[in-house]
């Protein structure tokens, strides 16, 4: 895997947010995704009037993820209205982990970090595994 071009990355999900459906927040998220074999996916909050049934960027991430031959996320970054790098919340960063190959990086408020920095101890897959032998 070559070096990871962060820009590349925070312009797609830039693009991503242009897509978002707010009309009750008015907060339009982007995310962007680099998968283990080169795609970059990407995914866009959609809100809906029951607000408690919107889905964030990320869950419309997961499903370009699955829906262009699945893989494992290797690199994420997601963005407000304004284009400035936010934080995934608590949610979706145990959604991001299901899906996310060990190390996955992510761009943050705060710098590059691991998925394991943004939700340290986390419950995954690989416990699931452990667990049935």
């Amino acid at each position: 895997m070559n070096a990871i071009d962060w820009d590349e990355l925070r312009a797609a999900a830039t693009e991503a947010m242009e897509h978002a459906y707010a009309p009750y927040s008015h907060y339009k998220v982007g995310a962007a995704a680099l998968v283990s074999d080169g795609r970059v996916v990407t995914g866009c909050n959609v809100e809906n009037a029951s607000y408690g049934v919107g889905l964030c960027a990320e869950c419309a991430l997961v499903g370009d993820l699955h829906m262009s031959g699945g893989g494992e996320l290797v690199a994420f970054v997601c963005v407000n209205g304004n284009g400035e790098t936010i934080m995934p919340c608590g949610r979706c960063r145990q959604l991001l982990y299901e899906f996310a190959l060990p190390g996955m990086l992510l761009e943050t408020v705060s710098g590059i970090r691991t998925i394991d920095e943004v939700l340290p101890d986390a419950f995954g897959p690989r416990d699931l595994e452990q667990a049935a032998r």
